[in-house]
């Protein structure tokens, strides 16, 4: 029986994880080492080795994460290629970014068109959603304002 490392052990709980929330295991697994891992710039064949995956598993999901906007694309000193990163502050980006809120409360609203207005039968559920993501797009970049702010204050943010 092999020992599996630390690394590895919470790559495949990012999978679980993020399984749940209906992502690929391979996107959580790949998130995960590239928080964990050291050197923190992994190349596809690194990253292929140290999780167990096929080329193309890791092929796809560094794509998805790039699109994403959690992992950016490094160079490797002295190698051609590249390697993958997480930038620290990824997830503080892609949440601070309200286009997505605006899309779904601009979803809602269409959705409220289509059933006849704000007061027609069957229209509270778009009401409620459509009101909740105003919050939320209204919202949450104060809250990341705020985190920021906390942080640079702790000194927490080494650029």
């Amino acid at each position: 029986m092999t020992k599996v490392s630390a690394q590895r052990h919470y790559a495949e709980e990012a999978a679980v994880v993020l399984s749940g929330l209906g992502l690929p295991p391979a996107y959580g697994k790949l998130l995960g080492w590239l928080l964990v891992c050291d050197p923190p710039g992994q190349t596809s064949a690194q990253l292929a080795e140290g999780l167990g995956l096929s080329k193309g598993s890791v092929s796809t999901g560094m794509r998805m994460l790039e699109t994403s906007g959690l992992a950016r694309r490094v160079p490797v000193p002295g190698h051609r290629g590249h390697a993958y990163e997480v930038r620290p502050d990824a997830i503080i980006r892609i949440a601070a970014d309200a286009a997505k809120f605006r899309v779904f409360r601009q979803l809602m609203e269409q959705g409220l068109t289509v059933v006849g207005g704000e007061d027609a039968p069957g229209s509270e559920r778009l009401r409620v959603m459509r009101d909740f993501y105003a919050f939320v797009e209204r919202e949450v970049p104060k809250l990341v304002e705020r985190f920021e702010a906390e942080y640079d204050k702790r000194g927490g943010n080494d650029g």
